[in-house]
């Protein structure tokens, strides 16, 4: 359907706009109230004008974004925070995600849980380190660089165990600032090993919108977008099941 362009407030909904469509859109429509007929969303030989008239919207009750003062059609691009992290709240998260994107085939954005925790102290200028409670004596972890207004990322995305992750920092020789909630979890290990490391601050610490917003709109700057069909969560390893599988087909084998 989309492009798609609403114009208030006749509530006229237009479909696959084209650039070239607008000037007739400001002559018809916003200076005279006129409907570009061929525009609206046809379906079986029947035009519907508005978008609370199209089959697909009239079943719906529309909530999100309702306390915004936007509606769905409004929106560009759908982020989501595709992991690493909790593999249900990943699921649920790409799957709600998808759900959205799905019916008006906008591009998503799928975004490092990791990265997007970073972003929220890109403008600190210091190395980040972004570590999540990954279990098993490991965590989630990425590094980066701030440079102020963005990030240098300095390792992919991964699960380490600790005891690594405070070698390889000891390399670095500079101070390291700890975000995500692992932070905690890792402070005292690491200062004990001799590294400077700074908790950051609570209201940045954590995971937000705003992170995962900055991260897509990196990945739109860049070209990274993906479609609803192709969105899927990064776990970055096994669940535990999986690996129960394959350890009791390995002693099978033996």
């Amino acid at each position: 359907m989309g492009p798609l362009v609403r114009i208030e407030p006749y509530g006229y909904l237009y479909t696959k706009v084209k650039l070239e469509d607008c000037e007739e859109i400001v002559e018809k429509t916003v200076m005279n109230g006129e409907i570009v007929e061929r525009l609206s969303y046809h379906k079986d030989g029947v035009s519907y004008p508005r978008q609370e008239d199209i089959p697909f919207y009239k079943k719906q009750t529309r909530l999100v974004l309702e306390h915004c003062g936007h509606t769905l059609a409004e929106v560009d691009v759908v982020a989501v925070a595709a992991g690493p992290g909790s593999f249900t709240g990943l699921r649920i998260g790409v799957s709600a995600a998808k759900g959205l994107a799905w019916p008006d085939e906008k591009p998503c954005a799928a975004c490092s849980t990791l990265e997007s925790m970073a972003w929220c102290l890109a403008h600190t200028g210091m190395e980040l380190c972004a570590v999540m409670d990954a279990r098993r004596n490991q965590v989630y972890n990425a590094r980066f660089r701030s440079t102020g207004d963005g990030l240098l990322r300095l390792c992919p995305d991964r699960a380490v165990a600790l005891a690594e992750l405070a070698e390889e920092l000891k390399t670095s020789g500079k101070p390291q600032i700890l975000v995500g909630d692992g932070a905690v979890l890792c402070y005292t290990t690491l200062k004990e090993s001799g590294l400077d490391v700074r908790l950051a601050p609570p209201h940045l610490r954590f995971q937000s919108a705003w992170g995962v917003a900055r991260c897509a709109l990196e990945q739109v700057r860049t070209g990274r977008l993906t479609d609803a069909a192709s969105l899927s969560p990064d776990y970055h390893r096994l669940s535990q099941a999986e690996r129960e599988r394959l350890a009791k087909e390995q002693n099978k084998g033996e």
